[in-house]
């Protein structure tokens, strides 16, 4: 009875701890796992010593186990297919060529700094290949970033998870068997991921089909009906090899939702709670039972092993796979700042210290306070700096970059590559096949479908684009896409080319959308000045000596129809300009000046002109001339 009581009043404290860490790290916009961590070694065997997570025997291996499987399901249950599609190259990168640099640069970083034995060194980077969703989740939530980013984080996280917890197992079999064997780890590896995906695909078909069919099942019942199958799927993968049931449980949460069942909001809900829950009690019995002593007996080898892990390793990762997928630079930093470790690490490498210690292999107690010491240090070190390293990137949601422009026209086209040149993310949509591939040819990221669906702006990732502009040939389509658009997004600037009338006017001040470049603007005319190659494009920048007189004379060229004033670059950022903008000092615009002046002419001139239009052209922008104020007085344009 005392021992039942003493072990009710263990699980007590440690699910109060656990909820309050959550709570509190809600309250404090910090990540969960801070807290988590913090409170489990105030409350274990090296702090007040009120945990005692030895109680727990085995049960504390297969409560890891268990909610393991449940936190894995849960993160391939969030992905979106059809997000992961757009950086599928970058996270199939990530998993497989990432997994692989990881593997041997921490094993090296172990070995020669932290001056661990070859094979413990690299049994314990491969603990750490993975990084955690369920820390990298919550601190996404905390930290709006750029969509792209966020679903590479979160995709890597999910599927790097079952990958190297295979991974661990085959290299830990090997040092206990003591007869490596590459073939045999490479086999045993895709053949333990092979299994797994397999009974996963077929329990989330199996799932997804009871789901939508059974209706006689009650919703509740429902929920329970999934966790038991995904446990049930767990532990029949187990069964037939160790350790694929990690795999198995994702592939079975990608599946099922790939069904789109009815339900699925209450199935989010029902397992996003379960893997709090879950996470909340395994870091604070994991943590409960860290021994400080055995972290700090590491010394700065140990220390300085973490940071090439973090510093060098984890940039380089980033560099190269995602190398050419359209990512700017801010991006890819933010990337390679963030790979915190999370409960896969921890509770593999507790597993792993009493398997080697069990099986008179020294080392288990310090491979479990390095991965501690690299939980400890990314956690804190990356999770709490996030905010302010996003804020920095300038790339959070409120700070986003970048344009989303509706219509493939050779002015959308133009745009688009300004913005592509400037390092800056942008993203084409239109309906017309042909304009596509134009853009396509002009190496622009593009999407072949129509703007007026909610879910083709969602999945192209509007929100994460600083501006949305509307410009195909349909005044009165701009209208009614940056109408939607407003209405069922958060988008820090809405532009529209539109009928300008008292109506639309009214319509678009309610709503917050700009007329764009000028109030009259004339996009059939200015598309085929550029298609017949009479333009040429222009900057200047406002100075302080002659601000007023800039002005009047840049706004009367504008006014005759002779200029299209496009973008603004301000204090480092590109800005599509909006009608009417007052201008300020050191801004530089960039504008569309007509040039019809005959082909001939203009070679005589000296001025080699493309006669049909071409993103080609902007690779020289910086040797296009660049008009100043007294050049474009005596410029001769002829009506």
């Amino acid at each position: 009875m005392d021992g039942s009581f003493a072990l009710t009043i263990q699980i007590v404290i440690t699910v109060v701890a656990g909820i309050s860490a959550q709570v509190l790290g809600e309250y404090l916009k910090i990540p969960s796992i801070v807290f988590l961590l913090i409170f489990g070694i105030a409350l274990g065997r090296d702090g007040l010593e009120i945990l005692h997570p030895e109680l727990l025997g085995t049960g504390l291996e297969v409560l890891v186990a268990l909610a393991v499987a449940i936190i894995l399901f849960e993160g391939g249950l969030n992905l979106e297919l059809k997000e992961l599609g757009r950086v599928s190259g970058s996270i199939r990168n990530l998993v497989t060529i990432g997994t692989l640099i990881t593997f041997l640069g921490g094993g090296m970083a172990a070995h020669w700094l932290g001056e661990f034995p070859w094979q413990i060194a690299f049994l314990y980077a491969s603990l750490v290949v993975v990084t955690g969703p369920t820390v990298v989740g919550p601190l996404l939530k905390q930290v709006t970033v750029d969509r792209r980013v966020a679903t590479l984080l979160e995709g890597e996280g999910v599927l790097i998870d079952p990958v190297g917890a295979i991974l661990a197992v085959v290299v830990l079999d090997t040092i206990l068997n003591k007869s490596p064997d590459s073939v045999e780890i490479i086999s045993g590896l895709l053949f333990r991921l092979g299994v797994g995906a397999i009974l996963g695909g077929v329990s989330g078909w199996l799932l997804g089909t009871f789901q939508k069919k059974a209706n006689f099942v009650a919703d509740d019942l429902k929920n329970l009906v999934v966790l038991a199958g995904v446990w049930g799927t767990f532990g029949l993968s187990q069964t037939i090899i160790s350790e694929s049931g990690l795999m198995a449980t994702v592939t079975a949460g990608i599946v099922l939702r790939a069904f789109s069942i009815p339900e699925e909001r209450l199935l989010l809900r029902f397992k996003g709670q379960l893997t709090v829950l879950g996470v909340s009690v395994l870091f604070i019995l994991l943590a409960a039972d860290l021994s400080i002593a055995s972290i700090f007996a590491l010394g700065w080898g140990s220390v300085l092993t973490v940071l090439v892990l973090m510093l060098i390793v984890r940039p380089l990762n980033i560099l190269i796979c995602t190398w050419g997928n359209g990512m700017n630079w801010r991006q890819k930093f933010f990337l390679s700042w963030i790979a915190p470790r999370g409960i896969v690490s921890a509770s593999v490498a507790s597993l792993f210290s009493i398997l080697l210690t069990q099986n008179g292999v020294n080392g288990g107690d310090s491979i479990k306070g390095l991965v501690f010491l690299t939980i400890m240090m990314t956690v804190f070190i990356q999770g709490l700096s996030a905010g302010a390293v996003a804020n920095l990137l300038k790339i959070t949601s409120d700070q986003a970059t970048g344009a989303m422009i509706i219509g493939c026209n050779p002015l959308g086209r133009l745009i688009a590559g300004l913005f592509i040149y400037a390092g800056e993310s942008v993203v084409l949509i239109d309906t017309d096949k042909d304009a596509c591939e134009k853009a396509r040819k002009d190496n622009l990221p593009v999407i072949e479908s129509s703007a007026l669906d909610h879910q083709v702006l969602e999945e192209a990732g509007i929100e994460s684009f600083g501006t949305l502009i509307t410009l195909t040939n349909n005044g009165d389509v701009n209208l009614m896409i940056a109408q939607r658009a407003s209405e069922e997004f958060t988008l820090r600037k809405i532009l529209a080319v539109f009928p300008n009338n008292d109506d639309n006017n009214i319509k678009t001040n309610k709503q917050k959308i700009n007329q764009a470049f000028m109030s009259q603007f004339s996009m059939k005319t200015w598309n085929q000045y550029l298609i017949d190659g009479q333009f040429k494009l222009g900057k200047t920048t406002i100075k302080a000596n002659a601000i007023d007189l800039q002005q009047i004379h840049l706004q009367t060229m504008i006014s005759t129809g002779e200029l299209l004033p496009l973008l603004i670059k301000r204090e480092g950022k590109l800005l599509i300009l909006v009608a009417g903008e007052e201008w300020k000092i050191d801004d530089e615009i960039i504008y569309l000046l007509h040039d019809s002046r005959p082909d001939l002419l203009k070679r005589l001139s000296g001025n080699i002109q493309s006669s049909r239009f071409s993103l080609d052209k902007l690779k020289e922008v910086e040797e296009i001339p660049i008009y100043s104020l007294d050049k474009l007085s005596t410029l001769e344009i002829t009506n």
